[in-house]
């Protein structure tokens, strides 16, 4: 972070680096000490502005040990400049490390359920496999990104979270609601999130820890992680996964099991002139998808294989500061109807390379700080079923058959952005330029502009206008099997929004309420008529869809108000409502428009029950409007449903042993559709530090 200091009446020193020695700030006395340190207090709400002089208490030993504490100036990304929480005039949820390690989670997408404004829809638990929205939109509209990179795939946004990564290796998660495209280009139609892993260069992490979990259904998940410190610092982590599943066939054959195994390495090199990072992760999964694409089949299954490589570079040196960085993301996924029987109906074989170059820059001048960027996307897809007729057909790996159709596009974006950086004001406005291949799209602008004001050390008030595109995934375009019906003709997506709000933030109370308004034209989606029940789902455009919604949070720091009990720690309460403008729709039951969470209330309540025993609550509320079709024909409301989660935990210096309960009180409900959610899921565990 290369941060320029504006209205600054005399020199401050900024530590950015410090353990508990007595001597640490002793030596510091006479001068003016800032400690600049992202704390986030709850998952549904990101403070950063709050500085505190207390220590935190790590709740797993996959971070430092507790006598050690890093306190860094964190830059996150709500615009294309690198901003502090603090100078950032736009908003981004971060759920941090010690969050993390507190939630009953075991994926990345269980963990975002606590995200107010996100919408997660599991069809498999564990992470099998999840669609995640954002604000009402669906699981094709946002952007998922990995340390930076755009990691999404063009043929379908289903399996969007296979990520390479174990939930241990996460240092934070960032989520950004609302149009994206300035700071993170196309896709990013509703917002993105991007996962951040942890980078140990300088931190002293060296040495390897170990975790093993084991619990209802079957379930197993071992792995471990190795670090090496230094100039030039490397990770590698590994982990395994598997688990019978929750439900069977109609012939008595488990359809919901699960296995997979990931594989992450991770380097950095960092001296005084520059820093270089790369990664590579691979994921492999196979999963029972019992009913996920059709009451009528029991049986699917789904075998998907990701390979993830990066590498950027920054200079740390000079006026401008450029960081390039080039990156190459394969998928491949296996798709069978019927499980292990190609002879009864032919599976579908799909293989995307996505290959991609950008450079980012930004300096700072007079007049604030100015950031340019530019990238160039290609994504090329071969598959069994989708995409035009190929004029070279390509031999599917372990078979007889060819991949026959396909599809090759290009992205290229420009972006330039400026920043107005006040003692109390910021001023963040910019474009996009986008021009894709397909469709022979021509250029298109995508402007922005977000605004705040700080009032004393403790409000803020903030408004934002920004726009941004999707283009429609390959299984939109092409995807006529199976009862469905898709249009290759589709338009990109094109959305406007409104926001604005007020946040308040001090030690021991945190609180935000924001008010936005989407404006969505050539919506995609997939509808059928509901009173023909062999009419095929079709993906069209709806003409404009118009969504109001309103987010507020509290967080209440309990052991700051109440000084007198040592038992409750923190309790927080997000809300999230939202109303779409009526559309006719009459006789049509939608996908995912017409199905999003209009109520979602989240709660979380930590406490320490006795010495290193700690226990954290979580409750979800959800009600989603829409219908679906159940196995047996009929039309569905889908009903509103309460869960509670819970993590048991006794955290020593080198190791941590938990036992976690989801679904707490066994409630049956459904999320995506006829698939029914598991009922109540205990798991017991231990993280060990070497």
């Amino acid at each position: 972070m290369y941060k320029q200091t504006f209205n600054m009446k005399r020199q401050r020193l900024i530590f950015r680096q410090f353990g508990n020695k007595g001597y640490s700030l002793f030596s510091c006395l006479g001068r003016e000490v800032v400690c600049s340190v992202l704390s986030v207090s709850t998952l549904t709400y990101a403070s950063a502005e709050s500085v505190s002089t207390k220590p935190l208490v790590n709740d797993s030993t996959a971070m430092t040990t507790a006598r050690e504490m890093m306190l860094d100036e964190v830059s996150v990304t709500g615009s294309r400049a690198p901003l502090t929480k603090s100078q950032a005039a736009r908003m981004v949820t971060v759920l941090d490390r010690q969050q993390i390690a507190q939630a009953p989670v075991q994926s990345v997408n269980d963990l975002l359920k606590y995200a107010v404004g996100v919408d997660v829809r599991q069809r498999g638990a564990l992470g099998a496999q999840t669609d995640i929205s954002i604000r009402g939109g669906n699981n094709e509209q946002i952007t998922i990104l990995l340390n930076g990179v755009n990691i999404c795939d063009p043929q379908t946004g289903h399996n969007a979270f296979d990520l390479p990564v174990d939930i241990n290796d996460i240092v934070r998660i960032e989520v950004l609601e609302g149009p994206a495209g300035r700071v993170y280009g196309t896709s990013s139609l509703v917002g993105a999130i991007n996962i951040v892993t942890r980078a140990d260069a300088g931190t002293g992490n060296e040495g390897a820890q170990l975790h093993a979990e084991a619990g209802s259904y079957g379930y197993a998940n071992v792995g471990g992680r190795v670090a090496l410190d230094g100039k030039t610092s490397q990770s590698l982590s590994a982990n395994y996964t598997r688990s019978d599943g929750f439900s069977r066939n109609k012939a008595g054959g488990l359809n919901a099991d699960y296995k997979t195994v990931k594989a992450f390495y991770q380097g950095r090199y960092s001296d005084e002139q520059m820093r270089v990072d790369w990664h590579a992760g691979l994921s492999v999964k196979d999963f029972g998808s019992n009913t996920f694409y059709g009451a009528k089949w029991d049986d699917q299954f789904e075998h998907t294989l990701k390979t993830y490589t990066a590498i950027s570079a920054e200079n740390k040196q000079g006026r401008l500061h450029l960081k390039p960085t080039i990156y190459w993301n394969r998928s491949m996924d296996r798709f069978e109807l019927f499980r292990d029987a190609p002879d009864t109906y032919p599976f579908n074989y799909h293989r995307t390379d996505v290959y991609g170059v950008n450079l980012n820059g930004h300096f700072d001048w007079t007049l604030g700080r100015t950031a340019i960027g530019a990238e160039l996307r290609n994504e090329d897809l071969v598959s069994g079923n989708l995409g035009e007729p190929l004029a070279n057909v390509h031999h599917i790996h372990g078979t007889n058959r060819n991949y026959e159709y396909g599809l090759n596009r290009t992205n290229i974006s420009f972006v330039l952005e400026h920043n107005i950086l006040l003692k109390q004001f910021t001023l963040s406005a910019g474009l996009v330029a986008v021009k894709n291949s397909w469709n022979e799209m021509n250029m298109r602008l995508y402007p922005g502009i977000d605004a705040s004001y700080r009032i004393g050390n403790n409000w803020k008030l903030y408004a934002s206008y920004n726009t941004s595109l999707r283009m429609p995934s390959v299984t939109e375009l092409y995807y006529s099997v199976g009862g469905h019906k898709a249009d290759k003709h589709l338009k990109p997506e094109e959305l406007a929004a409104w926001e604005g709000g007020v946040k308040y933030n001090s030690y021991d109370l945190e609180g935000s309420v924001s008010v936005y308004r989407n404006h969505c034209k050539n919506l995609i989606d997939w509808i059928r008529r509901s009173d023909d029940p062999d009419a095929p789902w079709e993906s069209v455009n709806f003409t404009e869809v118009n969504a109001t919604g309103i987010e507020a949070n509290l967080a209440l720091n309990l052991q700051e108000l109440l000084p007198a009990q040592h038992l409750l720690k923190k309790l927080s309460v997000a809300y999230s409502y939202i109303d779409q403008d009526k559309v006719e729709t009459d006789g049509i039951q939608s996908q995912y428009t017409l199905e999003y969470l209009r109520h979602k209330l989240v709660a979380q309540l930590q406490a320490n029950l006795w010495k290193q025993l700690n226990m954290n609550i979580y409750y979800r509320l959800q009600d989603r409007t829409g219908t679906y079709t159940n196995a047996d024909g009929q039309i569905k409301d889908y009903e509103p449903y309460g869960v509670v989660d819970a993590r048991l935990s006794w955290n020593a210096p080198r190791y941590t042993l938990y036992v976690e309960a989801n679904n707490l009180l066994d409630k049956r409900y459904v999320e995506y559709g006829h698939v029914e959610q598991p009922g109540r899921w205990l798991i017991a565990g231990i993280n060990i530090t070497l």
